[in-house]
């Protein structure tokens, strides 16, 4: 018996092989109850209402009355209505707006940011890029708003001080450019979370590859391309699928700025549920539209981090 074997016998320790969950759980009870009050929020605030959602779906409910099976009928209105298909029409516009500003502005700063010289530079733009988390999303959005007003909105009075009145407009009231405004609101859309993101993946690469990078000429361009850029692609593949399901739940912005309109131009799923449950009464067919849009979110989620893998994150065989 070897000299370790005897020293476990002589302090009671039972070797490895007999050592069980139940022994884990005794030695480690009380970490597995500080775990209780999270668990159970969760279940309470989070799990439970998306199940009820997801069983309301199948009932009509005006949240009073009694509840009253309808099946799939919920659904079928959801594929049968056309405010529904100009909607998801509009969320599609506005999806790929917000995946082409994730994936340029805020990483080009990053960027130029980490590139800096300076650590004390580097800071200080940190800082003036994480500032504006402090101002409330209502706020910012009633900034917008305001830039957009037809009558003294700041990008009519800019085009018709400038010369270039011709291109005032409605912006918010125009059913032609009402997505563009929205898709603007943010501009030039650095300050951010994504923007900390991307800075947090550059500044994780190792020095060393940097280093081997600038002796073999690899500067500018080719290095974002071949190194940068590669070695961030958890982050590009994290914001990426955040912003989807950003965007594929979002309607605040819709709902102060436009309200849907004009006629349903800006409408989005989001926005039609919200309308369908607290202005309508329509609790079993907001829930069904819930239950589609969780779905859709399911489903890229899992597209996402299924076959959408950065070369770091491949497992070696």
């Amino acid at each position: 018996m070897s000299e370790q074997a005897i020293e476990q016998m002589r302090l009671g320790i039972k070797p490895a092989r007999q050592r069980t969950i139940w022994y884990t759980l005794r030695r480690k009870w009380s970490l597995y109850l500080f775990l209780l009050p999270t668990i159970a929020f969760l279940l309470v605030f989070m799990y439970y209402p998306a199940v009820t959602a997801v069983r309301l779906s199948f009932y009509q409910w005006d949240g009073f009355s009694p509840e009253r099976w309808v099946g799939l009928r919920n659904f079928e209105r959801i594929f049968s209505d056309g405010v529904m298909r100009a909607s998801i029409s509009n969320m599609v516009i506005l999806t790929i707006a917000r995946i082409v500003i994730v994936l340029t502005t805020p990483l080009l700063a990053a960027e130029l940011v980490f590139h800096l010289m300076s650590q004390r530079w580097q800071y200080w733009y940190r800082v003036i890029f994480v500032i504006p988390l402090v101002v409330p999303e209502v706020v910012t959005y009633l900034i917008w708003q305001f830039i957009f007003n037809p009558s003294v909105g700041l990008a009519n009075v800019l085009f018709n001080n400038i010369g270039l009145g011709f291109l005032a407009n409605e912006w918010l009231g125009d059913h032609r450019t009402v997505l563009a405004s929205l898709a603007l609101v943010g501009f030039p859309w650095i300050a951010g979370i994504n923007f900390l993101i991307y800075l947090a993946g550059l500044q994780s690469i190792p020095r060393e590859v940097m280093d081997a990078a600038a002796v073999d000429g690899a500067t500018g361009l080719r290095r974002f391309w071949h190194i940068d850029l590669k070695l961030i692609m958890g982050q590009i593949k994290l914001l990426l699928i955040l912003s989807v399901i950003g965007t594929l739940q979002s309607y605040v912005l819709i709902l102060i700025m436009t309200n849907g309109g004009p006629g349903y131009s800006s409408m989005v799923p989001g926005l039609l549920m919200y309308q369908a449950a607290f202005q309508d009464g329509r609790f079993g067919y907001a829930c069904a539209i819930g239950t589609v849009i969780f779905l859709v979110i399911f489903a890229l989620t899992y597209v996402n981090m299924r076959f959408i893998q950065p070369e770091t994150e491949h497992t070696p065989t």
